[in-house]
């Protein structure tokens, strides 16, 4: 069998979001040649996957390459975002995602794009459809992009028992729904979870017909709070300070929260229930306004088994029926918990160094392997914020933002970059401006006033988060 020898200075393992971000900086500050391996038919990774009504539940201002805009500005007039800055539909990401790709990477004479292809290790993939094997010979690095592993519910498996007969199918199919069901039952609490329970509402169903199981409540984004623009300043950077404040006053982790929800910080679906779960979820204001419609929130813990007339948890059993439509939900969509050296050897795994930013968390690193010889040095720059998953998280990777940010700031020439790069949001809003007015100048001051003392009250915190995370 041939195999077709190749070189190139990088190879991006992953044509999604993260490896599409990352060549875009090697593509602008770097003359380095680049191959990108992927198993999908065509750019975006993951979204070739996603439902059909699926959108960013952040802006689309920061998402996407750093070279090319995905929103163009637009605010959305009507539905639950009415206000806030626009969320790009799936197919629209898609769209974006193979633009750039025809447009700016294969004109550039600096990307060979392998699509439908199995990555195998050690410089070696293969065609998914033919016999067909390459062998690269790498210059510089191999970059690893598929880290996240995004989890969709069209490629999930769930890990309960289903039984013969049962209706059940992943929120992809809701759209292809014909006829009416008995009722809706929702698995998952979950970012997936929500868009289902939020389809149904829109969709014309009574909250009383859905049953949502949540196997854990969940801590929100106040979507209001992540508009990147000086319009929303007040917001944007007033939760921070919001958020700074319970940093340097909470007396404990759960007065933490109690702080955080006071000031607008995170949100939560009923009030007396204390979440156990931080995803990063971003919801708005009017979306958790209908959420709360759903009065049937089942919390048994996990399911073990959909029957036809009943859903087994561990301890217990609901009532459901053989005309009752169980929806999958259930997927984590980032399921990894184990974190790398960013820069090891010939290899770069891109993770996050921002919270729930793994976008603008390659091109950071993009533009530090661009720029930074000294791996201990590039390492110590991108340094890792572990991806959320229970509520002690939230509080574990604000920590290590804090830092990083922090480290950043000692580095020279790295503000002017996250000042510039688009995809960072927010470096931009807080530098002096003649824009900004009296009120703006307070919070930033603010800011600045709350550092000493969030650094003074965080040991306790963590020391308190850390112990609980043990105890999980």
């Amino acid at each position: 069998m041939h195999t077709t020898q190749l070189e190139t200075d990088y190879l991006i393992i992953g044509c999604g979001a993260v490896g599409m971000a990352f060549a875009d900086v090697l593509l602008a500050e770097t003359d380095a040649n680049i191959i990108i391996v992927d198993k999908h038919h065509k750019p975006g990774g993951h979204w070739n996957d996603a439902y059909s009504f699926v959108t960013l539940h952040q802006p689309s201002a920061f998402y996407g390459v750093s070279s090319l805009e995905l929103s163009n500005g637009k605010r959305d007039e009507i539905g639950m975002n009415k206000g806030l800055h626009e969320l790009a539909s799936g197919p629209e990401v898609l769209s974006y995602f193979d633009q750039v790709m025809k447009h700016q990477f294969l004109p550039s004479g600096r990307v060979q794009y392998f699509p439908m292809c199995d990555y195998r290790g050690n410089g070696e993939f293969s065609s998914m459809l033919s016999d067909k094997q390459y062998k690269v010979t790498v210059n510089r690095k191999i970059i690893d992009g598929t880290y996240f592993k995004t989890s969709v519910p069209a490629t999930h498996t769930p890990n309960f028992e289903i039984a013969d007969g049962v209706q059940f199918a992943p929120l992809n199919d809701l759209p292809n729904l014909t006829e009416p069901k008995d009722g809706y039952v929702v698995v998952g609490g979950g970012k997936t979870g929500i868009d289902a329970c939020l389809w149904l509402l829109d969709n014309h169903i009574d909250p009383d017909d859905i049953t949502w199981i949540m196997p854990r409540d969940g801590w929100w984004i106040d979507r209001k709070n992540t508009q990147p623009t000086r319009e929303f300043f007040n917001y944007s950077i007033g939760a921070q300070v919001k958020q700074m404040e319970a940093l340097a006053n909470a007396e404990s982790l759960d007065d933490l929260f109690v702080r955080l929800e006071a000031g607008g910080v995170l949100l939560r679906l009923d009030k007396n229930v204390k979440p156990a779960m931080f995803h990063g979820a971003t919801v708005s204001q009017e979306e958790a306004t209908q959420l709360r419609r759903i009065s049937n929130v089942v919390r048994h813990g996990r399911v073990s088994r959909i029957g036809l007339n009943e859903i087994t948890f561990a301890d217990t059993a609901i009532a459901t029926t053989p005309n009752t439509l169980h929806i999958d939900c259930s997927a984590r969509a980032v399921p990894v918990t184990e974190t790398y050296p960013v820069f090891n050897g010939d290899t770069v795994t891109v993770q996050t160094v921002r919270s729930y930013q793994p976008v603008f968390s390659a091109a950071f690193i993009a533009h530090i392997e661009a720029n930074y010889d000294d791996e201990a040095i590039k390492n110590d720059i991108c340094k890792v914020v572990p991806l959320p998953n229970h509520d002690v998280d939230w509080l574990i990777g604000a920590a290590a933002q804090m830092q990083n940010q922090y480290r950043w700031s000692q580095e020279p020439g790295l503000r002017d970059w996250l000042i510039q790069n688009r995809l960072d949001g927010f470096t931009a809003l807080v530098q002096p401006s003649d824009e900004a007015t009296p009120e703006q100048m307070q919070l930033l001051g603010k800011l600045k006033e709350l550092v000493p003392m969030v650094i003074a009250n965080l040991p306790k915190l963590m020391g308190e988060a850390m112990q609980r995370k043990q105890a999980l």
